[in-house]
C-alpha cells in the first residue's frame, strides 16, 4: 500500500505516517518511485497507535509496547488499569462540570452568584481545577 492509500485508510495525514515512521512507530517496506509503500498489516498498528493516544497515552509509551524485532504488541494489563482509572478521574470532573453548566443554564436565581446550588458547584469546580484537569483529543 502506498503512504496516500494508508494515510486515507487509517485517517493519519502522511506527514504524521512519516513522523511515526522516523520515531520508530511504523516501517515501511520501501519505495514505489518517491511513495513510501507499507504493508497491510500497518493499518492495525496505526489503530492500536490511535487508540492508545485517544487513551492518554504519549508515543513514547506506546512505542514501549511495540517489540521492534518481530512487531509483536505486549501491553501491560496493569498499565492499562492505571490508565482506565485516570480516565475515569477525568470523567468524573468532565460530569462536575457539565452538571454546573446544565443547572447554571436552568438555574431560576437572577444572579448565579446567589444560588447556593452554584456556589457549591463552583467550590467543587476549583477543587476539581486544582488536581489538573487535561483532555486531549
Amino acid at each position: 500500500m502506498d503512504i496516500g492509500n494508508v494515510s486515507k485508510q487509517s485517517h493519519v495525514s502522511t506527514s504524521t505516517l512519516r513522523y511515526y515512521e522516523e520515531i520508530g512507530l511504523i516501517s515501511s517496506t520501501g519505495r514505489k518511485g518517491l511513495r513510501r509503500q507499507y504493508h497491510s498489516s500497518v493499518l492495525e498498528r496505526l489503530a492500536l497507535i490511535n487508540l492508545g493516544r485517544l487513551a492518554g497515552f504519549s508515543l513514547d509509551e506506546i512505542a514501549s509496547m511495540f517489540n521492534q524485532s518481530n512487531h509483536d504488541v505486549q501491553i501491560d494489563r496493569s498499565t492499562l488499569k492505571e490508565k482506565a482509572k485516570e480516565i475515569d478521574k477525568k470523567i468524573a470532573k468532565l460530569t462536575a462540570v457539565r452538571d454546573s453548566l446544565i443547572h447554571a443554564s436552568n438555574c431560576k436565581a437572577e444572579n448565579h452568584l446567589e444560588c447556593p446550588t452554584f456556589i457549591k458547584l463552583m467550590k467543587v469546580a476549583t477543587r476539581l481545577s486544582s488536581k489538573k484537569l487535561s483532555i486531549k483529543f
